[in-house]
């Protein structure tokens, strides 16, 4: 795929992997609407890649709709959507987990993504073409002791996202699992791993889904992890 001169729209761009994606797609010449809570963040990024910006929550529908539109009202069209916004909680066995914040946490991974596909869909079946991509995490492929809710969260993604890809096959969308393992980022804040230091730059992350689109075919999922 050609990414000059693409529309991209990335949520959860004001800092870590949403950060160094609008970086990166900025180089290969796209045109970026960028979206997150964090306003003043936002804000640089925006002006280091002359990206248009706009505060939005991905668990507000109207926010993440309001995003859509001006992509398509400042370029015309959504070539490529990136849902990565996403938080996270502690590491607890579940009966300690605060539940009002699983809650808070569901409706940001899982009906953020929603929110941000359904709005990617409906521009994208109009012009028959178009990418999806959704950050998941390897907490999504397997199981862990401690993680069960933020787990929960990404795991219903996958089921989310292959469903997805086969209602869109017949608009020619692609539809993009990303599975990345930890990184160093502030996502780690309110609790930092012990090997925090082994962590994964997130421009290491984001190099690799760029060279995955700019593949003349795009794998449907990538896994990325460290390599120590």
């Amino acid at each position: 795929m050609e990414l000059n001169g693409k529309v991209v729209v990335i949520t959860g761009a004001s800092k870590g992997l949403g950060a160094e994606l609008s970086k990166l797609f900025a180089k290969e010449g796209a045109k970026l609407v960028i979206g997150s809570r964090n306003e003043s963040g936002l804000k640089q990024i925006a002006e280091a890649t002359g990206a248009v910006a706009l505060k939005t929550n991905v668990a507000n529908k109207k926010d993440v709709e309001a995003l859509g539109d001006l992509a398509v009202k400042k370029f015309g069209v959504v070539d490529i959507w990136i849902n990565n916004a996403g938080v996270r909680i502690p590491h607890r066995v579940i009966e300690e987990n605060d539940m009002s914040r699983v809650r808070d946490m569901f409706e940001t991974n899982v009906f953020g993504t929603m929110n941000g596909t359904r709005t990617a869909l409906k521009h994208m079946k109009k012009q028959k073409s178009g990418a999806v991509i959704n950050i998941l995490s390897t907490a999504a492929l397997t199981g862990r002791a401690n993680l069960a809710a933020y787990s929960a969260s990404k795991f219903a993604l996958v089921g989310f996202t292959q469903s997805i890809r086969q209602e869109t096959a017949p608009f020619n969308i692609k539809v993009i699992a990303v599975f990345p393992g930890g990184m160093h980022t502030n996502f780690f804040d309110e609790e930092i791993p012990t090997d925090f230091d082994k962590y994964m730059q997130p421009s290491i992350v984001a190099e690799k889904i760029i060279e995955n689109l700019k593949l003349e075919t795009p794998q449907d999922e990538i896994t990325i992890k460290r390599t120590s």
